[in-house]
């Protein structure tokens, strides 16, 4: 039978690790089995840039942690070597960080995540890895903004500058048009 320290550290991760998930927005659950030093390390550092936090941990302590907060689902998915990542700012970094490393990278298997409290299957993983970047959805969303203003400001620029040469105005021209015909016509015909 385990002490008592060790169970009042284990009962301390498994309290830490629910609280990570409550405050989470989103996490993917993964096999990491096979990956060298090298490429785990890699990995951290990939998912580190994207403000994701990235835990290796016993299933035991995940399916308390699990079972605490509502995603008793994922306890189809411990099984072997499992790794957690977690945002709580991000919907699509966690699954879009592993699912892209995991093209690369044949050893690395999606189990399975959760989104806002639910849980997701590797297709919708996969999925949510699929959504642009929430800087690219905005420069997107800024550039449809800002396409028409521009071609708005691009003509009325167009008009001020037509009008503003000197000589050359737009009922000057339309009235020296016909006049300048006319007399074109009338020597010949003398």
């Amino acid at each position: 039978m385990p002490s008592e320290k060790i169970l009042e550290n284990k009962k301390a991760m498994v309290e830490k690790l629910a609280e990570r998930l409550k405050g989470a927005q989103a996490g993917v659950l993964a096999d990491y089995r096979g990956l060298t030093v090298q490429e785990d390390t890699e990995l951290r550092r990939k998912l580190r840039e994207a403000g994701v936090e990235y835990t290796v941990l016993k299933n035991s302590i995940i399916r308390f942690a699990v079972k605490e907060v509502g995603l008793d689902g994922l306890n189809d998915v411990l099984e072997g070597p499992t790794a957690i990542a977690t945002s709580d700012s991000d919907v699509v970094s966690p699954a879009k960080v592993l699912c892209d490393f995991a093209k690369q990278n044949d050893l690395l298997e999606i189990k399975g995540g959760f989104v806002d409290g639910e849980v997701i299957s590797i297709d919708e993983v996969k999925k949510y890895a699929s959504i642009p970047s929430k800087e690219v959805l905005i420069s997107k969303m800024m550039g449809s903004l800002q396409s028409p203003i521009s071609a708005l400001a691009r003509t009325l620029q167009a008009i001020v500058t037509e009008e503003a040469t000197p000589g050359h105005s737009a009922e000057t021209s339309a009235e020296e048009a016909p006049a300048e015909e006319a007399s074109s016509e009338a020597p010949a015909a003398e």
